[in-house]
């Protein structure tokens, strides 16, 4: 499963695109972003230095909902083994809290951030699991000898950062 977000509606960028899924539209304070799900590798004209290409490396729940919050990590090519076996061994905690609607753990395909995509049903939903013992469980090690940005921190050369929108269906 590969997924796409780009600043520009592929659809309207490219009419060859029309057979492609929908798109769901994501936007805040004048930023938007275009997401989209597919099966398949999108040709190299389509995914325009407008468009971020990821393979999807775990799962769970729909793309949809109301709130979409987009964790962006970059991490080194050494550091990749070590990032994503810590994230397919996460707790699994998130999908069980109340608004939860997806998440997809997202590799880069071309460049060297990772995407946490969560999805909510909106976004007091996603602060109050911020404030849950699921979010204290699943960032436990963060900041401690257990915790991968202490163990090894030059797999990450620079800071990560968040991104959250309203997601339009």
């Amino acid at each position: 499963m590969y997924m796409y977000i780009s600043s520009h509606n592929i659809h309207e960028q490219f009419p060859e695109a029309a057979h492609l899924p929908d798109v769901i539209h994501l936007h805040q304070d004048g930023d938007a972003r275009y997401v989209m799900e597919i099966d398949e590798i999108l040709p190299v004209d389509i995914r325009s230095e407008h468009t971020f290409s990821y393979e999807v490396l775990d799962s769970s729940g729909i793309v949809g909902g109301g709130f979409a919050v987009l964790n962006h990590i970059p991490v080194t090519a050494d550091g990749r083994s070590a990032f994503e076996q810590r994230f397919m061994n996460r707790a699994r905690k998130v999908e069980e809290e109340p608004g939860f609607v997806g998440i997809r753990v997202l590799r880069p395909l071309d460049d060297d951030t990772y995407v946490i995509l969560t999805l909510w049903d909106g976004e007091e939903q996603f602060k109050a699991w911020q404030e849950s013992q699921a979010y204290s469980h699943a960032h436990r090690k963060r900041h401690t000898e257990e915790g991968i940005d202490v163990q090894q921190p030059s797999i990450f050369p620079r800071p990560s950062f968040v991104k959250t929108f309203i997601v339009e269906n």
